[in-house]
């Protein structure tokens, strides 16, 4: 990460944090009393996206990208039938490994 959008998501945290709405011109503040230089369009995008997400709902949702569509598909499994669930479990199971007695020799003979 840049150290643009790293400035600009501390301002947003900043401004969260002290309960104050978040928009770009208090985002350049913030960045500007930081004495870093970014991009005059790194505020306003940032604005722009958190007017339409909250800041809680980002921090809790970080990382969760690739479970987010397992939770999906599980839970429309059962809505398709009960057959495609028993064919899940059906592939977790492990083959049953072959022993050396099958064999008919052992190491130690």
């Amino acid at each position: 990460m840049a150290s643009s959008e790293l400035a600009c998501t501390y301002a947003c945290l900043i401004l969260h944090d002290d309960g104050i709405a978040i928009t770009a011109d208090k985002i350049a503040t913030l960045v500007k009393a930081a004495n870093v230089t970014v991009e005059s369009y790194w505020p306003s995008l940032f604005a722009k996206l958190l007017e339409k997400r909250s800041v809680e709902d980002l921090i809790t949702n970080v990382g969760s990208g690739g479970g987010g569509a397992v939770t999906v598909s599980a839970s429309a499994a059962p809505a398709a039938g009960g057959a495609a669930v028993a064919e899940v479990k059906e592939e977790k199971k492990e083959p049953k490994e072959e022993s050396d007695d099958d064999m008919g020799f052992s190491l130690f003979d």
